[in-house]
């Protein structure tokens, strides 16, 4: 993993800026920027030649001689925040951007009282996330090998299900399975829905019974090597009704219609409109209730997001989700989610699980 170029390209975005450094207090950002994981740090960055600095305590001393490339480490006896103000006098900076969209008001009112107005301070948004949009080769093939592990659980997924199990135990099965083929942690809390509470987008594995019949949404992804997956399959158990089986084909052909829309160029709402447009002729267009996707990276929610009226244009190196739904209270849901890959020719979708609705 390059460091070194993702910093050169950050110290471009703050000469066009106009400050000296930048100040990076956001954790996600600091990884991309040097590989630091731990729980507490500070990256200044210089605009111009210069090293980088990475400020943490004690607890890392070891974790950062080991993954921090690109910038010197200093173990400071003080936080973070002030053992960079202090580095920050000593090189005479005179314009300093800080991440204003993540670091709090405490921390920012800390750091202009450091810095006792000796230095400008300019609140500076998305300089990294700009960066982190387009997926280099190393990240790809994390993304890739994270995609590949997490599709690898639904088979253990399918193998606990039966009416009267809970919800929490198959997500329980499935978590425990990731973490022993190496993930580091789930994305994000796992989410298995069973009959009416399918029609609840962000259901949470919960104690309710898995019922004799109706859909089951599983949506669940891993962090491996630090970067997230994420897919949603939804499969039904016992006799589907011809409601359950109309819902399901039409959101199966809006995710397709979405996915065809991805290409390099092709504006982030136009993707959204592609599927819920689908979902309009089909009669279903008011339970489709939340975005069509999102970026996946280092976060599970990243840019860009894809939602009615965003302008923002797809470029080969994103890699987005797309995962059009129907939640119809007292009903149920469906919902269908692929990982896909802007390339230079239009897309690659990233998880390999068929999309026939499953019935147990």
């Amino acid at each position: 993993m390059i460091y070194s170029d993702r910093q050169k390209k950050l110290a471009e975005a703050l000469r066009c800026a106009r400050v000296d450094a930048l100040l990076v207090t956001y954790l996600p950002n600091i990884m991309y920027l040097c590989g630091f994981t731990g729980s507490s740090g500070a990256l200044l960055v210089p605009a111009e030649r210069g090293r980088s600095w990475l400020f943490t305590d004690g607890r890392y001393t070891q974790q950062a001689a080991d993954e921090v490339h690109a910038a010197g480490v200093v173990i400071g006896q003080r936080p973070a925040l002030i053992e960079a103000c202090k580095r920050v006098q000593r090189a005479r900076i005179k314009a300093l951007g800080f991440e204003s969209e993540h670091l709090p008001f405490a921390s920012a009112r800390l750091l202009s009282q450091e810095l006792r107005s000796k230095v400008r301070l300019k609140p500076l948004a998305g300089l990294v996330e700009q960066l982190r949009l387009i997926k280099d080769a190393d990240e790809l093939q994390r993304i890739r090998a994270s995609a590949r592990l997490a599709a690898g659980l639904l088979d253990r997924a399918l193998q606990q299900i039966r009416p009267g199990i809970s919800e929490a135990t198959i997500a329980g099965e499935m978590e425990f399975q990731a973490r022993g083929l190496g993930a580091e942690k789930m994305s994000f809390d796992t989410i298995v829905a069973a009959g009416p509470r399918s029609a609840l987008p962000h259901g949470r594995a919960s104690s309710h019974p898995i019922p004799a019949a109706g859909f089951i949404i599983l949506d669940w992804g891993v962090i491996l090597a630090g970067y997230c997956s994420d897919m949603t399959r939804t499969v039904h158990v016992g006799p589907v009704s011809a409601t359950h089986r109309s819902m399901y084909q039409a959101v199966r052909e809006a995710q397709s219609a979405s996915i065809e829309a991805v290409r390099p160029g092709a504006e982030v709402g136009e993707v959204d409109h592609a599927g819920r447009e689908v979902l309009k002729k089909a009669g279903y267009a008011s339970y489709f209730t939340h975005s069509t996707g999102h970026g996946v990276g280092i976060e599970i929610h990243e840019a860009p997001r894809l939602a009615k009226g965003q302008r923002q244009k797809l470029a080969p190196g994103m890699v987005v989700t797309i995962e059009p739904g129907i939640y119809i209270p007292d009903e149920g849901g469906v919902r269908i989610e692929d990982m896909v890959l802007v390339t230079e020719s239009g897309h690659e979708v990233l998880t390999s699980i068929p999309k026939d609705l499953i019935t147990l």
